[in-house]
C-alpha cells in the first residue's frame, strides 16, 4: 500500500462520528444506506471506494454490510439509499446491496465503520468483489482513507 498522509474527511448528515447510525439505515428502519460526504480530496484522485464493516458480530472478521466501488472522482457525497453510482460488492451474506444495521438480539452495541479510500486509478472493477478482493485489488493505489463510525443496538 502507498498510502499518503492527507485530510480526507468523511461525515454524515444523518450522525456524528461515534453516535448512533439514524434509524433509517438500521434492521429496525427502512434498510438504507447512510448518507455520507466528504471533502478535502487529495490531488491525483481519480476513483473512490468505500467499505461498511461491524467488526463487533460474532464472526471471525466480523460481518461485511457494504462494499462500493469504481465511484467516479468527481463524487463527493452519497445520498440515503443511493443506487447507481458505483459498483456495489458483496456484503456478509453474499448479496449486492447495503446490509443494514442489525445486531443479534441481546448482543449489545455493535459499531459500524464507514471507511472511504480515495485511488490514483480508474480500476474498473467486475461486479461481486467481497470487501477482501476489493482491499486486494485497490491496495496499491490507495491514496489516502477516511473513516467514520456509527452505532446501533437492540
Amino acid at each position: 500500500m502507498k498510502l499518503h498522509l492527507g485530510e480526507l474527511t468523511l461525515t454524515s448528515p444523518d450522525f456524528v462520528h461515534g453516535g448512533p447510525l439514524p434509524r433509517y439505515a438500521t434492521a429496525d428502519g427502512e434498510h438504507a444506506s447512510p448518507a455520507l460526504r466528504w471533502s478535502s480530496v487529495p490531488p491525483g484522485t481519480r476513483s473512490f471506494a468505500l467499505v461498511s464493516t461491524d467488526p463487533d458480530a460474532p464472526l471471525t472478521h466480523g460481518f461485511d454490510h457494504w462494499v462500493l466501488y469504481n465511484i467516479p472522482a468527481g463524487t463527493t457525497e452519497l445520498a440515503k439509499g443511493v443506487s447507481g453510482v458505483g459498483t456495489t460488492g458483496l456484503n456478509g451474506i453474499g448479496m449486492a446491496e447495503c446490509c443494514p444495521a442489525s445486531p443479534p438480539p441481546g448482543h449489545g452495541t455493535h459499531t459500524y465503520y464507514f471507511h472511504l479510500y480515495a485511488l490514483d486509478c480508474e480500476p474498473d472493477l467486475p461486479d461481486g468483489l467481497t470487501r477482501s478482493s476489493l482491499l486486494d485489488a485497490i491496495d496499491e493505489h490507495i491514496l489516502v482513507q477516511a473513516r467514520i463510525s456509527g452505532t446501533f443496538g437492540r
